[in-house]
């Protein structure tokens, strides 16, 4: 909207004036957010390192679906959906008429399929949970939410825990050492090789694309 705040310019500022000469950042909400800075940022990924968990940890992964909660994740869906060669799907939320509550429509097939919802942040994780509750009463068998940034914030752990997932499956861009203990459906996919390597590829002159596409061994 016009006049609202854009607080990661910002940030971007602050971040430039303490005198930060480089930044790398983990999955941006908005990659564009790289333009507000005038020193070098590389936008790492969590892709690799969820396609990496997805196979290791779900069986029939060659025949799931891979979800977006809302039409804004298709982009980050549809590439996971390709390089894992499998069918994606996306959740339309509909909006509120007069005295209606808000409608979700799925588009998309996830009858007799494991379904992976897969978004860049939760935080109180309203959407994903309604999405899960949609997605088994469409004839999911069972449902794996995989999430970048875990913010769990407000009644988040309650709901996970009452909802209808396998697992909630987020990196440690955010500590959840504490949110575990509460919640036994989260799991944390480390994500502090995919930094380091990037802080001695940058030291030391090399290329950091490689880690767009590939987790360092």
């Amino acid at each position: 909207m016009s006049r609202a705040p854009i607080s990661a310019k910002l940030v971007a500022n602050m971040l430039s004036v303490s005198g930060a000469d480089h930044i790398i950042t983990m999955d941006l909400h908005a990659s564009q957010i790289q333009g507000f800075f005038d020193i070098p940022v590389d936008n790492l990924y969590a892709e690799p390192a969820v396609l990496k968990w997805i196979k290791e940890n779900i069986a029939e992964w060659k025949t799931c679906t891979i979800v977006s909660p809302d039409a804004g994740g298709a982009k980050r869906v549809t590439s996971i959906a390709d390089r894992l060669n499998v069918d994606f799907a996306l959740i339309h939320k509909e909006r509120k008429k007069a005295n209606e509550v808000d409608r979700m429509v799925l588009v998309g097939d996830v009858t007799d399929r494991v379904a992976i919802l897969v978004d860049d942040m939760a935080d109180t994780c309203g959407t994903i949970c309604h999405a899960a509750d949609k997605l088994i009463s469409a004839g999911a068998t069972k449902v794996y939410a995989i999430l970048t940034h875990g913010i769990f914030s407000g009644p988040a752990i309650s709901r996970i825990n009452n909802a209808c997932f396998e697992a909630v499956v987020v990196t440690n861009t955010i500590p959840q050492e504490e949110k575990m203990k509460t919640c036994p459906k989260i799991q944390v996919i480390d994500i502090s090789m995919i930094l380091a390597e990037a802080i001695r590829r940058t030291h030391n002159g090399e290329s950091v694309s490689y880690l767009f596409s590939h987790v360092p061994l």
